[in-house]
């Protein structure tokens, strides 16, 4: 219908269509990640972003002649500069830059059982072409249990005081996850241990978090499969306490004692030894 309208108006467009299911490669080598997709081609190449609006015959109408009297803008623009200067300027954008990414965040409740959570491209308005999805991503921050605020005074002053190597609360966060070749993805494999921090025996300056364990690796996929960027997590039934113990003050007595009794037994044996000494001479 929408060619239809587009030859009745003599509308300076042409309307081609392609079964990517028929011409895989060539909707591979066009870059065409999800289907249908309209795309916009200008002196034969393609002008992104990709159309993502209504698909009724009235929209596409619209979108078109926007697209196309702004070129006859450009056209005007153009002619007029070089007549005034004699000089071609850059052509001004006729396009957005488009971010073929998104962007993931939230929280999940899950049981205190080993399980996953993956990201992978699905929409209920595409068929996704498996062999162009890319899985590339970025972990801005990923934490388990409530997150842990070091601006806060009471958490900062806790966790001045414990030791560098429990305090891998996030160890992955800003880290960049690259594929470079279609049909791989990256795997986290995430070992999770709770964390008590008692600094004073359980009281006031106490906290209960969390710390992890990572290691990733990239996974290859069949063509036909769809890519997914898995997290699996196993949480340990063990749990890490870390505690600053304070010493009573019958400890330091028990101390004092025990330098009293060492000194006086060293004497003791000082004195007896020089007693048979000298008794030894005389005789």
């Amino acid at each position: 219908m929408f060619a239809e309208d587009v030859e009745k108006e003599n509308m300076p467009l042409k309307v081609a269509g392609i079964d990517c299911t028929q011409n895989a490669n060539t909707c591979r080598s066009a870059k065409i990640m999800a289907f249908p997709c309209i795309r916009w081609y200008q002196n034969g190449e393609p002008v992104s972003p990709d159309y993502k609006q209504d698909r009724t015959v009235a929209a596409l109408k619209g979108f078109s002649k926007r697209k196309i009297e702004l070129l006859e803008r450009y056209k005007d623009w153009e002619k007029n500069s070089k007549t005034k200067t004699g000089v071609e300027r850059a052509a001004p954008s006729t396009s957005r830059p488009e971010n073929p990414g998104c962007q993931v965040s939230g929280h999940l409740l899950v049981n205190r059982v080993p399980g996953n959570f993956h990201v992978e491209a699905r929409s209920k308005n595409h068929n996704l072409n498996a062999a162009m999805t890319n899985l590339t991503h970025r972990v801005n921050h990923l934490s388990f249990g409530d997150e842990v605020n070091s601006k806060n005074y009471k958490t900062k002053r806790i966790l001045k005081q414990v030791p560098e190597e429990h305090k891998q609360f996030n160890p992955i966060d800003d880290s960049m996850y690259f594929t470079k070749d279609f049909h791989q993805a990256w795997h986290h494999y995430i070992k999770v241990v709770s964390t008590h921090l008692e600094l004073d025996g359980g009281g006031k300056n106490s906290l209960m978090t969390y710390q992890f364990l990572e290691q990733s690796q990239i996974v290859h996929y069949d063509e036909e499969a769809v890519p997914e960027a898995r997290f699996s997590y196993d949480i340990s039934p063990m749990s890490v306490v870390v505690q600053k113990e304070g010493r009573k003050w019958y400890d330091y007595l028990t101390s004092l004692c025990a330098i009293i009794g060492g000194s006086f037994t060293t004497l003791g044996l000082i004195d007896a030894s020089l007693y048979k000494m000298f008794k030894a001479k005389k005789s």
